[in-house]
């Protein structure tokens, strides 16, 4: 379930594996509030394997089922400096999970009447969407939230940075657009599909244009307060650090260590992948959002109409892309709903089956220590899925 959010270029993504697998992470697991039987123990047992196999400092889940019992673990540390235990449900960058936010907040606006999905993006935002091949009276609102449009991913410009010391520079969004619209369109609008950071950029602005108010409220009003997430926010400007108990994030660095990069600026993430949440949190809102307690059945239906895209590296088969959800087909032949998020230091998996279970893997590292981090993560987060208690 890798999120194609801020990958690597190929080249440096070889050479961190290679080099990363010499590395090794102690860690030890907490123990769960939940007592010790069935299937949580699975669940426990490969997130012990993540931290002492594969290397990741932490790893944190949490599982809820249609009953609404929820149980959360942590296993591994919180930092590798003090060797502290990770807590459980700790607060964690949530990364491209904060699309899927955006997008609500978008349908929303469309129930409203406020907003319409095949409308051009030039409509509510007049003159701003121009370059080489690229118009903003031909992309509509919905290929920017299904990444049909063929624009530029504007992180391709800036991804080394934002990894060391360019991790602390703030930027505004328009500059975001300004790097991506400098690059010649990858397709004709609708005619291909491309994971594209600057098309959330471009419905972050909507959402502003459209309600004359800052993203941040909006989100908050309209989604995280709304369900009660108590634990997740969208940082404000300058706003560096994780607020509450978390687990550190870290880098790999190209000879192979692991690099402490928790504290940076998020703006270049914005509407793309600046939110904070927890594990827990993150169950609470696809399960909200699956239920019908974010948006309208027609809204909710068109946000399910999805999309194929191509496979690759870290795209598992048959993977689906809808309006900000993405649709993945298990294992146990069940179908689960979620999006996915890498951002420097951490990697979350999020996704709900259509009969309820709720399952977040959180790892502390966005690329893996070693080969097999992610593969290993995806086939723990589908084992939790296709559970049956």
């Amino acid at each position: 379930m890798s999120d194609p959010q801020f990958r690597r270029p190929r080249r440096a993504l070889v050479l961190l594996i290679a080099t990363a697998a010499a590395l090794g992470v102690a860690g030890t697991l907490p123990a769960s509030a939940a007592p010790s039987a069935g299937p949580k123990d699975a669940v426990r047992a490969g997130l012990e394997r993540l931290v002492k196999e594969d290397r990741y400092p932490a790893a944190l889940a949490s599982v809820s089922g249609p009953d609404g019992r929820v149980r959360n673990y942590a296993a591994g540390v919180a930092d590798l400096r003090t060797g502290a235990k990770a807590p459980v449900d700790g607060q964690v960058r949530a990364g491209s999970n904060t699309k899927t936010f955006v997008a609500v907040v978008v349908l929303q606006l469309v129930g409203e009447g406020r907003v319409e999905l095949d409308a051009p993006i030039e409509r509510y935002l007049p003159g701003l969407v121009r370059g080489e091949g690229i118009d903003g009276r031909t992309i509509t609102v919905r290929q920017l939230l299904q990444h049909t449009s063929g624009l530029p991913n504007f992180t391709d410009d800036i991804f080394e940075e934002v990894f060391g010391e360019g991790r602390h520079r703030y930027y505004q969004p328009r500059e975001l657009v300004d790097m991506a619209l400098s690059h010649k369109a990858l397709f004709a609008p609708g005619t291909g599909w491309s994971y594209s950071n600057t098309n959330y950029i471009l419905a972050g602005l909507l959402i502003e244009k459209v309600t004359g108010r800052p993203l941040a409220e909006q989100l908050t009003k309209r989604v995280i307060e709304r369900i009660g997430l108590r634990h997740t926010y969208f940082p404000a400007v300058g706003d560096e650090g994780i607020r509450e108990p978390h687990p550190h994030g870290y880098t790999v660095r190209t000879d192979g260590s692991l690099s402490d990069v928790t504290d940076l600026d998020p703006s270049w993430g914005w509407a793309a992948g600046q939110l904070i949440s927890t594990p827990s949190d993150l169950n609470r809102f696809f399960s909200a959002l699956m239920g019908g307690r974010l948006l309208k059945p027609a809204q909710l239906a068109e946000m399910r109409t999805t999309v194929k895209v191509p496979e690759g590296p870290g795209v598992p088969k048959g993977e689906e892309h809808g309006l900000g959800l993405i649709r993945r087909s298990l294992s146990c032949g069940k179908v689960a709903w979620g999006h996915g998020g890498a951002t420097p230091g951490y990697h979350t998996f999020p996704a709900v089956t259509e009969d309820g279970r709720a399952v977040t893997i959180a790892v502390t590292a966005n690329l893996a220590p070693s080969p097999q981090g992610v593969e290993h993560t995806q086939a723990l987060f589908d084992e939790a899925l296709c559970a049956k208690r």
